[in-house]
């Protein structure tokens, strides 16, 4: 060819959109993954079929170890070993965690998943009901959809031969909507597990969000934001009414309607919310043992002498949560008239920060997305993202969340899955995980 002619060529070709470019082929072994994934659609929705239909609140200790059973031989087929770990201790009905060993040297992954849903067996919403592409059900999505994906994308590797080599350690939760009591016992393996690993992927929901020309776009998310609960509980001099205001003071609902509302204006910033969940006062206040009931009793002309508030703290890294603590518990400790409060807060999910190495595995994400002639995913806003157990692996390991299907309605009994989204996640996770496990540690 012409020199000349090559030079404009080339020239022309530099002027093209990235998009014009050819993105990088898959692999045969990709290809086989792809292809298996799809063979086995039927498949895996049967599966998601009978797990759905197995009751697995948290709380219901008898029907996640139901599950639990429902996905082991799952697991051991593709030669996983497979161990069970109680967590009675803590009213929770324990975690399967199984192992694949793979090339020495080679990445370690996490894949996170749980067993357990917020619908307990007294819930109306029990059933597997399929609708076209979509598909409702109690953990239809939230998270026995994002197993489902998990083990898809499992079989597609092994049928594609790259999962021989993997180093994976899969860990399903039984009670990720409602951890066990203490927090420390009931997360410690998984904590141990985040500190073994190279790499984490969550497989809750795929998140949307609108994009520029008002259509739904999958998103990555590569932060999660805490969920700490706190209470105030305020005390103050009682009386009759005819003396507030007076020696006796303001009483304690004045006194706990103040620091709400000093909270509300001094301690929120960026990426941070605080809510009030609940509130009570009068000459009597008490927070109910379950944490979820409050009762007060009183009169009109009774300065009340107690008042309780329960809410949540959500930030999006350790030294927020710290400063957000701090603000709190400064107010609650300033001078109210005839008061004194104290506040306590408990172990919740911290937060996962969007660091660097977050950005870097979406980027590998975004590799698979171009390979499969998808378009990239964007960082999701951490503010549409509640918390999730990788966040307890977030400060020892990169992560990367959101490799199950796509889904509305989750923790309703409106809960319902994209089926189209759950194959495309179960693609996706496939060659992310298998590039990925391929890598020297």
């Amino acid at each position: 060819m012409h020199h000349r002619l090559a030079s404009a060529l080339l020239a022309a070709s530099l002027l093209l959109p990235a998009s014009v470019h050819a993105a990088p082929a898959l692999t045969a072994p990709e290809k086989r993954m792809v292809a298996t994934v799809a063979a086995n659609e039927a498949r895996d929705l049967a599966l998601l079929e009978k797990l759905v239909n197995q009751n697995s609140g948290s709380r219901n200790i008898a029907g996640v170890k139901a599950v639990a059973e429902m996905v082991r031989p799952e697991f051991e087929a593709l030669g996983f070993s497979v161990k069970w770990l109680p967590m009675e201790q803590t009213g929770r009905a324990g975690h399967l965690v199984a192992t694949h060993g793979g090339k020495p040297g080679a990445k370690r992954l996490l894949l996170i998943g749980h067993l357990d849903t917020v619908f307990e067996p007294d819930s109306p919403f029990q059933t597997f009901t399929r609708k076209g592409d979509l598909a409702t059900g109690p953990g239809v999505a939230d998270n026995k959809g994002g197993v489902v994906a998990m083990l898809a994308a499992l079989r597609a590797m092994a049928a594609a031969g790259t999962l021989k080599q993997a180093n994976i350690v899969a860990y399903l939760t039984g009670d990720e909507e409602d951890a066990g009591d203490p927090q420390s016992a009931a997360r410690a393996d998984l904590i141990a597990e985040g500190k073994k690993a190279d790499i984490a992927l969550d497989f809750e929901g795929l998140a949307r969000d609108l994009g520029p020309d008002g259509k739904l776009v999958d998103m990555g998310s590569i932060a999660r934001r805490s969920a700490y609960s706190w209470t105030i509980e305020v005390t103050a001099k009682s009386g009759h009414s005819s003396g507030v205001f007076g020696a006796d003071g303001d009483g304690a609902i004045y006194a706990l309607a103040r620091m709400l509302s000093a909270i509300r204006a001094e301690v929120p910033e960026p990426n941070l919310t605080l809510n009030v969940g609940m509130i009570a006062g009068g000459a009597e206040a008490a927070l109910a043992a379950d944490q979820a009931h409050v009762s007060a009793a009183g009169k009109t002309n009774i300065i009340p002498a107690k008042a309780v508030a329960r809410g949540d703290l959500r930030t999006l890294s350790p030294e927020q949560n710290t400063r957000a603590q701090e603000k709190m518990a400064a107010i609650v400790a300033r001078a109210f008239p005839g008061a004194t409060g104290k506040i306590t807060f408990e172990d919740g999910y911290p937060p996962m920060a969007p660091t660097d190495a977050n950005r870097a595995l979406l980027a590998r994400l975004n590799d698979v997305n171009a390979a499969l002639g998808l378009p990239a995913m964007a960082p999701l806003d951490p503010l549409k993202r509640g918390a999730g157990d990788i966040s307890f692996v977030a400060a020892d390991v990169p992560g990367l969340v959101g490799l199950g299907p796509a889904s509305k309605g989750d923790h309703t009994p409106e809960e319902t899955v994209d089926l189209k989204s759950l194959n495309l996640q179960a693609k996706r996770a496939a060659l992310l995980i298998s590039r990925l496990a391929a890598e020297k540690r």
